[in-house]
């Protein structure tokens, strides 16, 4: 992984999670945390994992949000970012906080 790659992932982190905490206005979308953004070799895509502070109830619900919103927050990324083509944005669900508390239980 570049240097660039890894400045435009931790950028493209910060910037979304703004945009969800101040700027998106859907009720879905309160209390989506951006846990991992993922880009590839040539920064047109971006893996975005999202989970709601560990509630697996709201994943549906959240994923649909999310779709909706996912011009808006392109279109934003894209006025703040200083790239010639702004990344697809690929939203998925976090499972590692499950993960973690479901090894937890088991210890």
């Amino acid at each position: 992984m570049t240097i660039k790659q890894e400045h435009m992932m931790d950028h493209i982190r910060e910037l979304l999670s703004s945009l969800l905490l101040l700027e998106v206005t859907d009720p879905a979308l309160k209390g989506v945390t951006i846990t991992e953004v993922v880009l590839d070799r040539e920064l047109e895509y971006a893996n975005i994992y999202v989970n709601a502070l560990g509630n697996d109830a709201r994943q549906a619900e959240v994923m649909k949000g999310l779709k909706r919103a996912n011009g808006f927050l392109r279109r934003e990324l894209g006025k703040r970012l200083r790239l010639r083509r702004v990344p697809a944005l690929v939203f998925h669900w976090d499972v590692t906080l499950a993960r973690g508390d479901a090894m937890e239980a088991k210890l």
